[in-house]
């Protein structure tokens, strides 16, 4: 038995996704969104929180060791003097170590998902960090020179810069850039009706996680794919599939139709193990478990009406398919 599927494209992207203006050596624009104002000040204060972690660790080490080499000769001055050097230290080298070998992220923006480019989109280079690390120290965090009118100053040039940039950014010639993709993820697609017996039977301890999400993007993306490589990519992720998967599908039908049978008995069971496990924390700590809300209002329930009889009929498992039935 073989299904022939239609299948309906995805609507575009909204305009002026990829902002970032970056165009690859084929003349491409790549899909890269700039980071506002928003996403770089929380990447900013999980990076201050972890300087000043670093500062009075290191402050501590530093005190210990100059206690023991100096003794008597340690004095107020010399301490000062000591910390002044520690902290810029910090404020400069940490920024740098983490572009250097994080690849232009450091651990504030690890957790954002953003990272500095060159302004062409190559890797930031560890004299443009150190220059964006100097302009920031004096002018704009925390600001050595002025530092109210320069804070003003460096959040006007990042609204007012069509890319986002900041004051470090323009003098170092880098940009700041989502490096996590913002697309928007589909439902997953339901099993299909004539392969619902043969999923409950699937053994799925080899379908690791890392197969599962090729699979669930393959799906995803599934209508913006044009022929041959539509079809080519997905023999080659059902061969993978089927090799940790047994038994082979009793149907026959298209690799994605397949896929799709595959992940939603992966879900359905991931849901069956999560019900299971909330029930077992009701039992032992019903404390953790919400009160149920308070019915203010007695609702009759509505009459049911009977279900429509089976067609036999399989419809498309990507979502916004067409609204022709699947023909077998």
């Amino acid at each position: 038995m073989v299904f022939t599927v239609g299948v309906r494209a995805q609507p575009p992207p909204p305009p002026r996704w990829a902002d970032a203006g970056l165009v690859s050596g084929e003349a491409v624009e790549l899909d890269v969104r700039v980071a506002r104002l928003g996403s770089r000040v929380l990447a900013l204060l999980i990076d201050a929180v972890i300087q000043l972690a670093l500062f009075l660790l290191l402050g501590a080490v530093l005190a210990m060791v100059a206690l023991a080499l100096l003794g008597d000769l340690l004095d107020t001055a010399l301490a000062g003097a000591l910390q002044t050097v520690l902290l810029v230290l910090v404020l400069l080298g940490y920024p740098v170590v983490m572009e250097r070998f994080a690849g232009g992220r450091t651990v504030g923006k690890l957790a954002v998902g953003l990272r500095v480019v060159r302004a062409d989109g190559g890797p930031v280079g560890v004299g443009q960090s150190l220059t964006r690390a100097l302009v920031g120290v004096a002018v704009e965090w925390p600001g050595l020179v002025l530092p109210l009118l320069s804070w003003v100053a460096s959040v006007t040039v990042m609204l007012t810069d069509p890319r986002g940039r900041r004051l470090g950014d323009l003098v170092a010639g880098t940009l700041v850039v989502h490096s996590r993709g913002a697309a928007l993820w589909r439902p997953l697609p339901p099993a299909p009706p004539p392969l619902l017996a043969w999923a409950t039977t699937l053994d799925l301890t080899r379908f690791d996680d890392g197969l599962a999400l090729a699979a669930r993007q393959y799906l995803d993306r599934l209508p913006q794919l044009a022929e041959p490589d539509r079809s080519r990519l997905g023999r080659a992720l059902w061969a993978e599939v089927a090799a940790v998967t047994s038994p082979p599908p009793p149907w026959s039908a298209p690799d994605w139709v397949y896929l799709s049978a595959v992940l939603a008995e992966r879900g359905r069971r991931a849901a069956l193990r999560l019900g299971r496990a909330r029930t077992v924390t009701a039992t032992l700590w019903p404390e953790l478990v919400p009160a149920p809300a308070t019915v203010l209002h007695a609702v009759a329930p509505a009459a049911l009406r009977p279900a429509a009889p089976a067609t036999g009929r399989l419809r498309s498992a990507v979502p916004d398919a067409g609204p022709d039935p699947v023909r077998r």
